[in-house]
């Protein structure tokens, strides 16, 4: 199985304070990427950045609140400063507003927030980093998405992801041959602070599912990939089982 190696080259992961951006981090630290780790606060990152230094790998820390869109584009600035090529990008950040039993009275804001934060600013990250990823020959942007359905009271946070869903297979459309690769991920509800403590899942099943369009050949793009199917699976077979698929 032919597997992309990634060693040496940079990543950024949005999230990655907790949950299965942390895991995702040190995932990739342990195949051999240096890190860059975006939350909402520095101080939130110190223990991931911790894990990812015992692989000997560099790491740097932005903060950004992403529902200030203003802000992400000064988060987008400050990693162009750092003057280190980005091959790699998990937007994993998201946002589940609440919960409400009489959804015919949903909040506007409830869609204002949620689009902003699981819409709006993964997108924007991929338009800045895909003409550069573009430009080099190679890239790998990985989506996370939902695969929450029949709830509408939940409308903001599933509305928002069904709209990164479709911007991501579109933006998708545009990159083959190219070298560079657009996809998207569902880690199914998993025991998260987002997905609270009754979730089936727990975080760690998500892998290596959630990693896989990292290490995928080309023509994985635009894709949808439901990292459930591939729990347990070491790395190799995985990728293998993805690519005759």
């Amino acid at each position: 199985m032919n597997m992309q190696n990634l060693k040496d080259r940079w990543v950024l992961v949005t999230g990655a304070s907790r949950g299965l951006g942390e895991l995702i981090a040190i995932f990739m630290a342990e195949q051999g990427c240096h890190l860059i780790l975006h939350g909402r606060e520095i101080k939130n990152l110190e223990n991931t950045a911790e894990a990812v230094r015992k692989y000997n790998r560099k790491v740097h820390m932005v903060s950004c609140e992403l529902s200030d869109l203003t802000a992400v584009d000064g988060m987008l600035q400050s990693i162009d400063s750092l003057g280190v090529d980005v091959d790699v990008i998990f937007n994993n950040a998201g946002y589940q507003i609440g919960y409400h039993e009489n959804y015919y009275n949903t909040p506007d804001d409830d869609f204002i927030l949620s689009y902003k934060i699981n819409t709006v600013a993964p997108i924007k990250i991929c338009y800045h980093f895909l003409p550069k990823m573009t430009e080099r020959g190679f890239g790998r942007i990985i989506n996370t998405t939902s695969d929450i359905a029949n709830e509408p009271q939940q409308a903001g946070y599933s509305a928002s992801k069904a709209a990164l869903d479709k911007l991501t297979v579109d933006l998708a459309g545009k990159l083959s041959g190219t070298g560079v690769t657009l996809n998207l991920v569902n880690p199914s509800w998993c025991q998260t602070d987002l997905g609270g403590p009754y979730a089936p899942h727990k975080p760690e099943s998500a892998l290596p599912g959630l990693v896989l369009p990292a290490f995928s050949s080309e023509k994985i793009n635009g894709q949808r990939i439901n990292a459930q199917e591939y729990r347990d699976m070491t790395l190799s077979d995985a990728l293998g089982k993805l690519e005759k698929h």
